[in-house]
């Protein structure tokens, strides 16, 4: 059974950064795209970024595209947000996700192609 234990959200300042984990008990960890996404208070739940199996592609929204970084770590079988330069728009629980993918340097967008969900980490940004 897959596991997303999500970790690192908290309250932070416009402007500041914040790292968030997601540690999967999966057995076959490389075998996996994971993805993040979030949920604003009223809103749709919406993509963020996403990586592949390799860890060589990765994928974001526009919205955070050259703030965010996504990444993994096959040793720890946990996969990294780094969020830089944070924005009351920021403001959202954040899920981890996880999708057995037979690409191995491409992952999905699309929130419905993940099988497997974190029960998610607040992050709160304030002005």
């Amino acid at each position: 059974q897959v596991q997303l234990v999500e970790s690192g959200g908290g309250l932070v300042q416009a402007g500041g950064s914040l790292r968030l984990s997601c540690a999967a008990s999966i057995r076959t960890f490389s075998r996996y795209a994971m993805g993040w996404f979030r949920q604003a208070p009223g809103k749709e739940r919406e993509f963020v970024a996403a990586i592949s199996r390799s860890g060589r592609s990765t994928y974001y929204a526009d919205s955070v595209k050259g703030r965010f970084t996504i990444s993994s770590d096959n040793a720890k079988n946990t996969v990294y947000l780094q969020m830089n330069s944070l924005k009351r728009e920021d403001t959202a629980i954040y899920y981890c996700a996880a999708v057995l993918w037979s690409g191995y340097g491409s992952a999905p967008r699309e929130e419905m192609r993940y099988d497997y969900w974190g029960q998610g980490t607040q992050v709160t940004v304030s002005s």
